[in-house]
C-alpha cells in the first residue's frame, strides 16, 4: 500500500537503465517502404476521351476519385461517361457512388465497397 501511495505521489524509486526497454523506429519505417495494396487516385474526366485511364486504374485495383465536374454542361457526354464508370464497377465486382451534388465519383476496386451510411451530420 504504501508502494503505491508512494508512486502516486511521485516518491518512487529510482529506476535503472535495466528498467527500459530501447525500441528500433527504423524497424517500424521500413514496414511502410514496400509497395500499398491499393491506392487512392484522383482523376479529372472533362470529356469521354479521359475514361480510359479511370478505367485502367480501377482495373489495376486501385480505388479513384473522379471530378465529373466539368461534364455538367454536356449531358450526353455526363451520361455517357457514367454508364462507362458504372461498367467497369460492375465488371470489377467493385463499387460506385456520387458524391457532392453528383461532383464526384468514387470507384473502388474487387473487394472495397462503399458503405451508403452516413457518420454524422444531418
Amino acid at each position: 500500500m504504501v508502494k503505491i501511495i508512494d508512486t502516486l505521489l511521485g516518491k518512487s524509486a529510482s529506476h535503472s537503465d535495466d528498467d527500459y526497454m530501447e525500441l528500433d523506429l527504423a524497424s517500424y519505417e521500413d514496414r511502410g517502404s514496400g509497395s500499398p495494396a491499393l491506392l487512392v487516385k484522383i482523376a479529372t474526366i472533362s470529356d469521354l476521351k479521359d475514361t480510359p485511364r479511370v478505367k485502367d486504374e480501377v482495373y489495376s485495383g486501385n480505388i479513384v476519385i473522379v471530378d465529373i465536374s466539368r461534364l455538367k454542361m454536356d449531358k450526353i457526354s455526363y451520361e455517357r461517361v457514367l454508364k462507362d464508370l458504372k461498367e467497369v464497377a460492375k465488371d470489377v465486382n467493385g463499387d460506385i457512388i456520387g458524391l457532392g451534388d453528383q461532383r464526384y465519383v468514387v470507384l473502388t476496386p474487387m473487394s472495397v465497397k462503399i458503405s451508403r451510411d452516413k457518420i454524422g451530420g444531418a
